[in-house]
C-alpha cells in the first residue's frame, strides 16, 4: 500500500486540486503536496478542515469506507 494515498484519491474523486485545499487551509501548495505524496501527514485539525471542505466523513480521508453510505441508508429506513 506504499504508493497509495487516500487524500490524493479523495481529491481526485472530488475534482479538487492541491491548490484549492492549500488556499482553503491557508497553507502552501508544497505542504499539501507533501501530504498527497506521503512525505508528511496533516494534523488532525487539518484533516477535520479538509473533511468539512470536501463534505466527507473524516474517516473517508483515512480509509475508503462505506460507513457514511450505510449510516445514510439506516437513517432512510427509519
Amino acid at each position: 500500500m506504499k504508493g497509495i494515498n487516500r487524500l490524493a484519491e479523495v481529491f481526485e474523486s472530488k475534482n479538487i486540486y492541491n491548490r484549492d485545499i492549500a488556499k482553503y487551509l491557508k497553507k502552501s501548495e508544497e505542504t499539501v503536496s507533501r501530504w498527497t505524496n506521503n512525505h508528511r501527514q496533516p494534523s488532525l485539525n487539518d484533516l477535520h478542515k479538509i473533511a468539512e471542505f470536501l463534505r466527507v466523513d473524516i474517516r473517508d480521508l483515512l480509509n475508503p469506507s462505506d460507513w457514511s453510505k450505510s449510516k445514510i441508508e439506516e437513517f432512510k429506513k427509519k
